[in-house]
């Protein structure tokens, strides 16, 4: 049994180095699929449920969304970008860094890994950078 939960945050990036217009700081409404999948509950107060929704939200929550969500993304291994954050973060704004280029892939695989780090039976997570582009990340790409 699969369920899925839909968010929605809006962030800030660039690609740095990138041969097209995202080289340049920009902005998404980033719309999010979490899917997980398991065996229904056969008792007690989750019976028929393989994860009550409100449970699902509260991780995703936490772990993603209030993290990501109004923040400069940026890759933390670049030295432009960590210099942006860096005057960002002087002046008490909002960043998050990731390991890697912030692309929809590298965030899709990103979000997928801390919310199977947290136990969440998550099977895939799609992330939608525009309303007709996302990237996929599942289990079986891990």
């Amino acid at each position: 049994m699969k369920v899925v939960k839909t968010f929605t945050f809006d962030s800030s990036h660039l690609l740095d180095g990138h041969d097209g217009k995202c080289k340049n700081l920009h902005g998404h409404t980033y719309k999010l699929e979490v899917e997980v999948s398991g065996s229904l509950h056969m008792d007690g107060p989750k019976e028929g449920m393989v994860i009550d929704f409100s449970d699902l939200k509260a991780v995703v929550k936490e772990q993603v969304v209030d993290k990501m969500d109004h923040a400069f993304l940026y890759n933390r291994l670049n030295e432009r970008e960590c210099a942006i954050a860096n005057l960002l973060e002087g002046w008490n704004l909002k960043t998050y860094p990731l390991e890697q280029r912030t692309t929809a892939e590298v965030m899709s695989r990103h979000i997928f890994q801390l919310l199977q780090e947290k136990g969440l039976p998550v099977t895939r997570v799609r992330l939608w950078e525009t309303p007709n582009s996302y990237s996929e990340y599942d289990e079986y790409d891990g």
